[in-house]
């Protein structure tokens, strides 16, 4: 994360590179093809807010049901839910060539469900404060705050103690982490970002998968610079993803629960899912001039299979189809 002070480091390497600052565009030894330096900049005291929607419909196929005429009818259940937070981000400590401090608060939380608990614990978020450290490219290098702001809120989803085992409602704390943890993924996941990114090129990278049942899934991305457009705004690169299902999902990840626990409604009764099949893909305008996201959209289709406990046969899929939109909201 690169931000912008007396002497910015766009400049410092603009004079190294040749090029004028506003440009933001270098060549690298290597190549011919002009390349644009991807870099998250903050200005000093300048907040920037973001509202992130995190929305997904589900089909369950329950496995054809016979009915009293001995005729197989499929029974098919479909929910929504959907997430909006508004967290505005704030830079109360910048070092260009080190780890920059930024202050966010998350100003306001909503869900929405088509069915069950009205109640969700990551409304818990509203009105929280905390700071985190990233790097020179934007990477998160220190977020202890966040992490632990995560684990209080992850308490917050289990019923009271009744002496029968711990029982967890469900909740959308994983949207929250898959908006505020992967941010500028997109800028910091360029493997030499120095060296700027050209058109055409593609870089890789993993993202979370958010889902209504307790899982810990993740989505390979691969990242292409698709073109550069004029605007009103500045000069805005335009990043396409493209999303496969990942094998593993990495460690480090921030976890909101721990030990063992029941899950309340459809998605506890229902166990042992299995991943079938994950793809989708989505596009972000970075805003090459003001080092920042103006918006970005991710969509993608997952489906799943999973078991009935207790002996009873069949194996219900799931389909859910998710969408994760972030935008930049106006002063």
């Amino acid at each position: 994360m690169r931000a912008l002070t007396t002497i910015p480091i766009i400049l410092f390497l603009s004079i190294l590179t040749g090029c004028a600052p506003e440009e933001r565009t270098i060549k690298t030894a290597n190549s011919n093809k002009d390349t644009e330096l991807l870099t998250v900049d903050f200005v000093e005291n300048q907040t920037l807010r973001y509202k992130f929607v995190s929305a997904r419909d589900i089909t369950i196929n329950w496995e054809p049901l016979k009915t009293s005429t001995g005729q197989e009818t499929p029974a098919l259940e479909k929910l929504s839910e959907s997430l909006e937070i508004v967290v505005a981000y704030t830079p109360v400590e910048i070092k260009p060539f080190g780890l920059s401090t930024i202050e966010a608060r998350c100003e306001s939380v909503q869900v929405r469900r088509s069915k069950g608990t009205k109640q969700d614990a990551v409304e818990n978020f509203a009105g929280k404060t905390y700071r985190f450290k990233v790097g020179p490219a934007g990477k998160i290098e220190d977020c202890a705050e966040l992490e632990q702001l995560i684990k209080q809120t992850g308490e917050k989803a289990f019923r009271p103690d009744s002496g029968r085992g711990k029982i967890k409602e469900p909740d959308m704390i994983g949207d929250f982490i898959a908006s505020q943890w992967f941010l500028w993924d997109s800028i910091s996941a360029v493997e030499n970002a120095s060296a700027g990114v050209s058109i055409g090129q593609t870089w890789q990278s993993k993202l979370s998968v958010p889902t209504p049942m307790v899982m810990r899934l993740a989505r390979d991305v691969t990242y292409r610079l698709e073109e550069i457009r004029e605007s009103e705004k500045g000069r805005l690169a335009v990043i396409s993803g493209t999303y496969s299902t990942a094998e593993t999902a990495p460690q480090r990840w921030p976890v909101p629960y721990t030990g063992r626990f029941q899950m309340s409604g459809t998605f506890g009764f229902l166990g042992n899912y299995q991943l079938l099949d994950l793809n989708g893909g989505g596009e972000e305008l970075f805003n090459i001039s003001l080092g920042r996201t103006e918006h970005c959209s991710q969509k993608y289709q997952l489906k799943l299979q999973a078991s009935i406990p207790l002996g009873i046969g069949g194996k219900p899929e799931i389909t859910i189809t998710q969408k994760l939109t972030t935008d930049l909201l106006e002063d």
